[in-house]
């Protein structure tokens, strides 16, 4: 496995393409708001048939990317996220421990242990199925080698754009120096433009693509 630079243009993206508003001016919070908006209308047109085929792509990419790690924390993405269903299920089948988010007692945001589809459930309205098993809080996150966390945007200085509540900024801030962390875009939204960013975000160092991964800086 080796780690390389790697400029958005890096990837040229084939019949998908996003045009970002203009965001000069706007408050931090604003301009992020009016960029999801424009990634998420731009998500929904994308066809089943293209995600499918780029998931099987970041099947192989995700556990390159992962390599010799033994413990790994993901996320069971909804249908407007990078998909990582299969993702997932080659991860254990590799032998590894895998975490996913969980909505813990009292709506906290927890983490449990994957073992397969039939441990997940709904645990709650418009959240994504999760794991049955004991929630653990973001500390459990000091056992993880390697993290794929999901984005809206993310540029060449590893400023993630993230869904809007923050916890995965929060969460971050438990994993032990050294953890590899990337985040799951599709081409066109490793951008070329700086993000708006405030002090919580936390900087991520790998982009991972459908096809390859890379260091953002």
């Amino acid at each position: 496995m080796i780690a390389y630079p790697l400029t958005p243009d890096a990837w040229k993206n084939k019949g998908m393409t996003i045009e970002l508003p203009n965001v000069e001016g706007l408050t931090v919070d604003d301009a992020k708001h009016t960029l999801r908006s424009a990634v998420w209308g731009a998500r929904h047109k994308r066809s089943q048939e293209s995600n499918d085929r780029l998931e099987l792509q970041w099947v192989h990419t995700a556990l390159d990317f992962i390599g010799d790690a033994r413990t790994v924390a993901a996320y069971y993405s909804t249908p407007a996220e990078p998909p990582t269903h299969k993702i997932i299920d080659t991860i254990i089948g590799e032998g590894k421990r895998l975490l996913l988010p969980v909505v813990g007692p009292h709506l906290a945001r927890n983490w449990a242990w994957y073992t397969g589809p039939e441990c997940l459930e709904q645990k709650a309205p418009s959240r994504p199925l999760e794991p049955k098993g004991e929630p653990y809080d973001s500390t459990i996150l000091r056992e993880v080698d390697a993290i794929l966390v999901p984005a809206t945007l993310i540029d060449h200085h590893g400023h993630r754009l993230g869904q809007g509540g923050g916890w995965y900024d929060r969460a971050l801030l438990h994993l032990e120096p050294g953890t590899r962390i990337g985040a799951m875009v599709y081409p066109e939204e490793y951008v070329t433009i700086d993000l708006p960013q405030d002090q919580h975000d936390q900087h991520i160092p790998y982009v991972v693509l459908p096809d390859r991964w890379g260091e953002t800086s």
